[in-house]
């Protein structure tokens, strides 16, 4: 019997694909594991592979075009098989997805889909989902859907954060089930039912032309979506599908996690002179150390040290799990937004080696050439924005982590040594932290101990 292969769902945020190639076309013989097609995503550029042995007897998506989670890409079975349209339910994103869009469908619409539902007729078709390491998560972007907010029985019931939360996140509410008192929908239903909703379309007004600043001045006021109201010229600039999965990550984190943030400065002039040494040592190899590789090794030994840092709070069993194991996330800032990279088991790892894997993984993620093993399974981040110049920040937790570290730029102050004032370099820190795990004092525990290796290096060996 033919086998339907869908594009599969792998739990990484992502929910669709591009087209970029096919290494095969109808009717070629294909075998396990071999590239099936090349597909870009929001985050990485991967290849898809042949989940069974057979004949290719038809794909869907060409070059240039967008699939997404649970639809068919590819029909494969034995030469002259007869391709049949699979006869079982859909997976819940795509049926959650369609009871959506019917519930917006007018009527006659509605009826319709209904009709073709019962007939057999597929909307996202299916099929098994194949497991892999590089294989790939959809959206709902370019589908259709109305702004009009849909009804259902009786009153909803939901506080005034869970409905903000579910525009932010976007969420229909409506379609949320409430766990609170009397069915009352919670920020935590709206957080856990973020990944399988699908985003509400605002209605945009199509606009053909620029507005002369003389139209501008007389014209009515255009209205794009809610209260919002322009009375001159506009730009729409379209969301990247990158930029709405991290406007869904912040909000989720932001409105999941009470964040809290210190702020510290440290002394790191033996550091900056130990940096010095190591590119004169390592400049016939064309290396160029920067703080980060140092500032990596010391956060896994603070890590190491207060294990609250490096967790996963699982409300759902009341319980908190401690990592054992240190994957250090780097915020990379690329042209299409922010993408981040894992450096795995980091604490394993020695200055030169971390060097060049920053280097390596920063280049690919503004190359949109990063792995989804690359980009996952971090349990601490890092964000640099002294490379952009920046000092301090309040980093937003890269969600489920309860930790972030943001590192401004080193820059020369007077500091007091031994009663006299001399110049020294400062390192700005600034740590946020989820406060159910996360309390005041171990942050500033972490942060000092962090501090000490980074204005010595020496005491790394210590700790």
């Amino acid at each position: 019997m033919a086998y339907n292969f869908t594009f599969p769902d792998i739990g990484e945020g992502i929910h669709e694909g591009k087209v970029l190639e096919w290494y095969h076309k109808t009717g070629d013989s294909v075998k396990e594991g071999d590239p099936l097609l090349k597909v870009e995503t929001d985050k990485v550029v991967t290849d898809i592979p042949v989940p069974q042995t057979g004949v290719l007897l038809k794909t869907d998506g060409k070059v240039g075009e967008i699939v997404h989670v649970g639809q068919v890409i590819a029909v494969i079975g034995a030469k002259g098989e007869t391709i049949v349209a699979p006869d079982v339910p859909l997976p819940p994103a795509v049926s959650h997805r369609e009871n959506i869009k019917t519930q917006h469908a007018s009527p006659a619409l509605a009826k319709e889909r209904t009709e073709s539902a019962d007939e057999g007729g597929q909307y996202g078709v299916v099929g098994q989902i194949p497991v892999g390491d590089e294989i790939l998560p959809s959206t709902n972007e370019g589908r259709v859907a109305v702004a009009d907010e849909p009804t259902r029985a009786g009153a909803l019931i939901a506080t005034p954060v869970a409905r903000r939360m579910a525009r932010d996140m976007g969420v229909d509410i409506s379609l949320v089930r409430g766990t609170g008192p009397g069915g009352r929908i919670m920020k935590e239903d709206i957080a856990r039912a973020a990944a399988g909703t699908a985003p509400a379309s605002m209605p945009v007004m199509p606009i053909s032309a620029p507005v002369s600043a003389t139209q501008a001045s007389v014209m009515k006021p255009i209205s794009l979506s809610g209260d919002s109201q322009f009375f001159g010229q506009v730009e729409i600039v379209e969301l990247t599908t990158l930029r709405k999965t991290i406007a869904a990550r912040m909000s989720q984190s932001k409105y999941t996690a009470p964040h809290a943030t210190s702020f510290n400065e440290v002394e790191v002039s033996k550091l900056v002179a130990l940096r010095a040494l190591k590119n004169r040592e390592h400049e016939k190899d064309g290396l160029k150390l920067s703080y980060l590789p140092f500032i990596i090794k010391a956060v896994c030994v603070a890590l190491r040290k207060h294990p609250k840092l490096n967790a996963t709070l699982d409300l759902d069993h009341g319980r908190v799990i401690l990592k054992k194991y240190y994957n250090i996330g780097l915020a990379v800032d690329t042209p299409d937004g922010l993408v981040v990279p894992v450096i795995k088991n980091a604490d394993q790892k020695g200055v030169i080696q971390l060097a060049r894997e920053i280097e390596d993984l920063s280049t690919r993620a503004k190359e949109r050439k990063l792995t989804l093993d690359e980009i996952r399974e971090g349990t601490f981040t890092i964000t640099n924005y002294g490379s952009l110049n920046g000092m301090f920040g309040v980093p937003v937790i890269n969600y489920p982590e309860v930790a972030i570290l943001g590192t401004g730029r080193i820059i020369q102050k007077p500091v007091i040594v031994n009663d006299q004032i001399q110049k020294g370099w400062i390192q700005p820190l600034s740590l946020s932290f989820d406060h159910r795990i996360v309390d005041g004092g171990d942050s500033e525990r972490f942060t000092m101990d962090l501090s000490a290796m980074l204005a010595d290096p020496m005491n790394m060996l210590m700790l």
